[in-house]
């Protein structure tokens, strides 16, 4: 049993540091509340694929592209994802904005990142319009390696904050009848 406590006290303080898994990338999100795993591939697009997985289970694929500067942010698009394994067709995604370039998120179900894991590729498509088609080359091991970040922080509890350290002054229920306040009068 202390064994086990202990073990339970050295994953608590940990941190998972970013790592390359060929050529995906994986790190934790900036909160701490999951992890990211990204993949940028060459060429003329130069589209960057990331694919975030909560500590909850929740997830979202995000694509962007520099060249894709007619999406407007937080407009509604409906899109097919094809993977060697499934299908969602006509999907909503928003389109965002960020690192100067632009593109579009969605979320799927828990079950999504083994799709992810086990596809050789992704076909995105606007209706009859191709949008990006990628290999997803190593994504089983860089899934794998996204599960480990992703358990670093879901044994970690969350750093307490300074609203969290309360000293008992503010009463829970300020609103309940006959609260007794300290006065200096």
């Amino acid at each position: 049993m202390a064994i086990g406590l202990s073990a339970g006290s050295a994953a608590s303080a940990q941190e998972y540091a970013t790592r390359d898994v060929g050529d995906w990338t994986v790190a934790p999100s900036s909160d701490r509340s999951g992890c990211f795993l990204t993949r940028t591939y060459r060429g003329p697009r130069q589209t960057t694929l990331l694919f975030g997985l909560d500590t909850d289970g929740s997830n979202r694929l995000t694509l962007l592209n520099p060249n894709w500067s007619s999406i407007r942010e937080k407009e509604e698009l409906r899109l097919t994802y094809r993977f060697s394994g499934a299908a969602f067709p006509n999907r909503a995604a928003i389109g965002i904005a960020a690192s100067g370039r632009k593109g579009f998120v969605t979320s799927f179900g828990d079950a999504f990142p083994r799709t992810l894991a086990t596809s050789a590729f992704l076909h995105v498509r606007r209706g009859d319009v191709p949008v990006e088609e990628l290999t997803l080359d190593g994504s089983g091991a860089a899934i794998a390696e996204l599960r480990k970040c992703v358990d670093v922080y879901r044994a970690t509890p969350a750093k307490a904050t300074k609203a969290a350290k309360d000293d008992g002054r503010i009463p829970l229920d300020p609103f309940a009848a006959k609260q007794r306040r300290d006065s200096k009068r």
